[in-house]
């Protein structure tokens, strides 16, 4: 129902009564984008309804962005957000009802009683990390968190006005007019690489309100947004009157690379143990986690079978764990003096292994699942090769026998927090380690290192035919041969900053990928991975991404950055420089996507996912699988598999859509970190193998789903 209007004379006469069934008693608030509005139900609970300005409702664009905020708030519930109680974005004015919350904003407390006590802070940064938990737990990024979002109840901060961009709200545009964000509570990615932004942007914004709640003002302050923009990104945050107690966890927070920073569960954890005397707990709940705080050695490694039928079961024990530190490197490799010593072998501990006797679908074939010993979080990222699964979670790299998930070896290759996706390259395995800024070889049938070096930190990276190809800030790509570690070539690409870096099975090139900063166009350079030549160049319109090749073509997706939606597959023939354009019929927000043959599967936030013929452009079906966001799907002749952030692996089919089966989610201990990027199933003839966010890996007959 849309919302009904007054009936009287004047500018009162645009204002409506109702939204829906809710009569609107008061204004509470007006920004941008709309009004917000107390209200009542018919019972009589009153509400906050936040009611759209026409000129926005006209707005087609605008309303695909509403939508996407009021999915985003239904999804999170929480003691520290604002629950929706009812919306229509599709009224003559679109409107969001959510519970009224009685109490000031974090930005009106400080204007009026200036900055807060070192005890309420540290309040407020545990209510905003426990916020922050909720609402990344289900997939969601806020992206304007800032202190008129954050409401000050009686029983703690509460997160409001969920991922929308607000027309007015900011003087810093692009050249198109779309930018997502505050720009001093904005992180440095949303600048530099608005694609890649997740959730610790969030975690940067937190540590912004923290600044303007201990001190009045922002880590970067100026009265231009350019500046302020500038700021974010290259200047160090002003932490000047922050309380010491807080002030290093505060700038963690504020730490330029996103994997530098602190999930929510930390920060948690940290609060806890900065003052034990102040009244925190109240907003940091005791996490439940498998490992004592104090506990040294790791946990024997686990591998527990799919039924419970344990007829078929023996016991792998592993050597002593040797504590004897190494450096290894080549001379060529390592500058400035003896390299740290980041390999230790460690042994399994008496590790455990059970096999289950019941098969799943295919003859011969045992499901099983494992839980490689060690404390740590995140989903293990696994590659396949060499006759093993090789795996890296928390800094330890493993190795699994495909068969049985028996541990092979194992070994500490960086900090506990460090995760990353591995890759073979020269018959090597090559481990990102250090937020991307190092990497490590390891011989992928024994474990031991081959080679390291340091490479730029939070780069992209790609293995191409035998090669280690590394993009710079500057534009450069370098490659790197994965057998000896050594440069092979260094050249530097047309355009400015970071270039995305693709590569398809069945194309031996490598596509480089720059779009500009006001999203006009987006320069493609195709290269050959072992000499770095020029194969051809391209400058084609509007913000596209890579993600596939048919045929001799390169398939990419049209994304508007400001509203990470999707609207388009575009198909480049570098032979003929003919672009095509798929128009999809609906926007998907920053869809995941793969190409096989003539047909592109497009896996949206929110679990949409299309199959769409790029012959003909037309869609083929559409499944909504309830999953807050996955993997890029890995496609077959018959089945589409992909992963979801709770460690379920879903199978759908490839023909007509249908959903085949699905395995139980397995959520860990930190169940509220939130993985940048999901790891993709790896499917090994009949097999499929994927991992979960408890640690464990594990191994499906692909070809019976329903099985699963």
């Amino acid at each position: 129902m849309a919302p009904q209007r007054s009936t009287g004379t004047g500018a009162e006469a645009e204002l409506p009564e109702y939204a829906g069934h809710y009569r609107l008693e008061s204004c509470l608030g007006s920004g941008g984008m709309g009004v917000v509005h107390l209200a009542r139900s018919t019972s009589g609970m009153r509400l906050a309804v936040k009611v759209v300005h026409a000129e926005f409702a006209r707005d087609s664009e605008f309303r695909g962005r509403f939508r996407q905020e009021v999915a985003a708030a239904r999804r999170v519930s929480g003691a520290f957000t604002a629950s929706v109680v009812d919306a229509d974005p599709e009224a003559e004015r679109p409107w969001m009802a959510t519970l009224f919350i009685p109490g000031p904003t974090l930005s009106d407390h400080v204007k009026r009683k200036g900055p807060m006590a070192p005890e309420q802070l540290r309040r407020l940064m545990a209510g905003l990390a426990e916020a922050l938990r909720d609402i990344h737990r289900v997939g969601v990024v806020h992206r304007d968190l800032k202190p008129s979002n954050v409401l000050l109840a009686e029983d703690g901060p509460k997160v409001i006005d969920f991922g929308i961009s607000r027309p007015k709200d900011s003087e810093l545009r692009t050249e198109t007019g779309k930018l997502i964000g505050t720009p001093p509570f904005m992180a440095p990615e949303q600048f530099r690489r608005p694609r890649e932004v997740g959730p610790a942007a969030d975690i940067f914004a937190l540590g912004s309100v923290m600044v303007h709640a201990a001190t009045g003002r922002g880590p970067f302050d100026s009265d231009s947004p350019y500046v302020v923009a500038y700021q974010v990104v290259h200047d160090e945050p002003d932490l000047a009157d922050v309380p010491a107690s807080l002030a290093p966890l505060v700038g963690r927070c504020l730490a330029k690379e996103p994997e530098r920073r602190p999930t929510p569960d930390e920060l948690m954890r940290e609060l806890r143990s900065v003052a034990a005397s102040y009244d925190t707990q109240t907003f940091i709940p005791a996490q439940q986690t498998g490992d004592a705080e104090g506990q040294r050695e790791p946990a024997p490694a686990e591998v527990v079978p799919e039924s419970p039928d344990r007829s078929s079961r023996r016991s792998f024990l592993g050597r002593p764990a040797s504590r004897t530190l190494f450096a290894v490197a080549s001379a060529a490799l390592v500058a400035g003096g003896v390299l740290a010593a980041l390999l230790w072998p460690r042994g399994e501990g008496g590790a455990a292994v059970e096999e289950t006797g019941a098969r799943t679908g295919a003859p011969g074939f045992t499901a099983w699942r494992a839980k490689p010993a060690g404390r740590g979080a995140g989903m293990p990222q696994c590659a396949n090769g060499a006759g093993r699964l090789l795996c890296l979670r928390s800094g330890s790299a493993y190795a699994l026998d495909p068969a049985d998930g028996t541990p092979l070896w194992r070994r500490a290759v960086a900090g506990e927090h460090t995760n990353g996706t591995p890759a073979l390259a020269g018959g090597l395995l090559l481990l990102p380690t250090n937020g991307g800024g190092r990497m490590v070889a390891l011989d992928p049938a024994s474990g031991k290192p081959r080679w390291q070096r340091t490479v730029p930190g939070n780069t992209g990276m790609r293995i191409a035919d035998d090669m280690l190809l590394v993009t710079g800030a500057d534009g450069t790509v370098t490659a790197v041969d994965g057998k000896s570690g050594e440069e092979k070539w260094h050249r530097r690409l047309p355009g400015r900053g970071t270039p995305t870096l693709t590569t398809y099975a069945g194309d031996p090139l490598v596509h480089a990928a720059t779009t500009s900063a006001n999203g006009a166009y987006t320069l493609v350079t195709a290269l050959d991975a072992h000499t770095g030549t020029a194969r051809w160049e391209a400058r084609l319109r509007g913000a596209l991404r890579p993600v596939g090749s048919q045929d001799g073509s390169l398939i990419l997706l049209s994304d508007d950055n400001a509203s990470a939606v999707t609207d388009a597959v575009i198909r480049y023939s570098p032979g003929t420089k003919e672009t095509r354009r798929i128009t999809l019929p609906v926007p998907l927000t920053t869809p995941q996507a793969t190409v096989r043959g003539d047909v592109i599967y497009l896996l949206a936030a929110g679990g949409s996912l299309d199959a769409v013929d790029l012959s003909t452009g037309k869609r083929l079906w559409h499944l909504e699988t309830a999953v807050s966001r996955g993997s890029a799907p890995v496609v077959t002749t018959e089945y589409v598999y992909f992963s979801a952030p709770d460690g379920r692996l879903l199978a759908v089919d490839a023909r007509d859509g249908r959903l085949l089966g699905q395995t139980p989610p397995r959520l860990g201990p930190s169940s509220g970190e939130v993985a940048g990027t999901l790891p993709s199933p790896l499917v090994v003839g009949a097999r499929v193998y994927a991992t979960a966010p408890d640690g464990t890996v594990f191994a499906l007959d692909g070809r019976d789903p329903s099985g699963w």
